[in-house]
């Protein structure tokens, strides 16, 4: 394709105009060897379909020509300070002037001549609009076959687990969106990342979201990518994690939880047996063990989940809004101590029988397990309570408040 030229350079929609709907954004860290190409595909869709456009080159410091062969071809190139794919895409996303973004890469994986077919479906009303590679194609050579049949699909199954966002290629990386929704979504990461929490911070504020099929083609790089696919996957996989504190924390919390209680209280009476398997004191005391454990990882999920709410990581938490509002230092306090001196005057009833006896054989260990189980928790209660409290006063949400009612 020869590169436009004139007013046709900057204005790749109408020569006249200086509305621009659409901007085409397109990170770049010396990709001299194809970025003329996604260019001119880009610009030569736009003006074919009457789409008044511009397309954007957020470098991140290339040395190989890139930024001189991208404002040969008519693309406005903004600079990036700090290195990492999110971090260009950020700022090529902030400098966009178009109502309608479209992101791809620069190495012509992506085909640049379907952005008319995202324009379509942002005119019918859908705020992002996702590129599916799994069910257009996938070009023999295009995808590392660990990308095809692992990380891609294990990722989108995560997010659609944990999120609910019904998105069958989470990974893609041709996709519009509107600028609208880019403001409200308050993305943070600076890295391979950013792909992900775009798709779920969208699915958590109820974005319309459509996919369509497009065709995924080898890279023209010429060169190893910049994608380290276990370092990226790692981090795709870490971000999830910590945005769905649920998961993470108080689902695993419970469980372990209602385990070691379960075997206290199974225990209590005496020994079981399942089959020739005896379970007997020291079960027993695993089960305590298992119950405490979940109780922290429990309060360790309410402190992520306090902090990412006043932090503004996440804000799409109604139900700790609620609770927010209801629950108060002092109720943590109360449950705390109830427990605490329940355990306690139970542990003083077990010492008193053993002293009775002349401190001989400990017959009632059983006993010292179930009553410690709650003393133990109870104080855990009280010290998380002062926690919740203080972490929510030096963020600026008071627990309690009326507020969050």
């Amino acid at each position: 394709m020869e590169p436009l030229t004139g007013e046709a350079r900057t204005q790749p929609g109408t020569a006249e105009s200086n509305h621009i709907e659409v901007s085409v954004v397109i990170p770049c860290l010396n990709e001299a060897r194809s970025v003329a190409i996604c260019i001119d595909k880009a610009t030569t869709a736009l003006r074919d379909s009457g789409i008044q456009g511009e397309v954007v080159i957020a470098d991140g410091g290339s040395s190989d020509g890139s930024v001189e062969i991208a404002e040969k071809h008519g693309a406005r190139v903004v600079h990036v300070a700090e290195r990492g794919y999110g971090n260009g895409l950020r700022r090529g996303i902030e400098e966009a002037r178009g109502a309608f973004v479209i992101m791809g890469d620069a190495d012509d994986s992506y085909d640049f001549s379907e952005i008319p077919r995202f324009v379509a479906k942002w005119r019918e009303g859908y705020e992002l609009v996702m590129g599916n590679r799994f069910r257009g194609e996938i070009k023999d050579g295009a995808m590392p076959w660990h990308h095809r049949y692992v990380g891609t699909p294990v990722m989108s199954g995560i997010v659609n687990l944990l999120f609910g966002a019904g998105i069958g290629d989470v990974n893609c990386g041709l996709r519009g969106f509107t600028k609208e929704l880019y403001g409200r979504l308050g993305l943070r990461t600076t890295s391979w990342e950013f792909a992900s929490e775009f798709v779920i911070k969208a699915a958590k504020i109820g974005a319309k979201v459509a996919e369509i099929p497009i065709t995924l083609w080898p890279d023209k790089r010429g060169r190893p990518p910049h994608l380290r696919s276990f370092h990226a996957g790692w981090r795709n996989l870490r971000f999830m994690l910590l945005y769905a504190p649920n998961w993470l924390f108080l689902f695993p919390g419970c469980s372990l939880f209602a385990l070691g209680v379960g075997l206290v209280f199974w225990l209590l009476p005496g020994p079981r047996w399942v089959g020739r398997i005896g379970f007997n004191i020291h079960t027993m005391f695993f089960g305590m063990v298992f119950a405490l454990l979940g109780v922290q990882i429990i309060f360790t999920g309410f402190f992520a989940k306090v902090f990412s709410y006043s932090a503004r990581f996440d804000r799409q938490q109604r139900s700790l809004e609620r609770l927010l509002g209801t629950l108060k230092l002092e109720h943590g306090l109360v449950l705390g101590a109830a427990l605490g001196l329940i355990g306690f005057a139970g542990d003083v009833r077990v010492f008193y029988i053993w002293a009775a006896g002349g401190f001989g054989e400990a017959r009632q260990m059983s006993q010292a397990i179930f009553w410690s189980l709650w003393f133990f928790v109870g104080i855990q209660v009280i010290f998380a309570s002062f926690l919740l409290s203080m972490l929510g006063i030096a963020r600026r949400i008071y627990i309690g408040d009326n507020e969050f009612r």
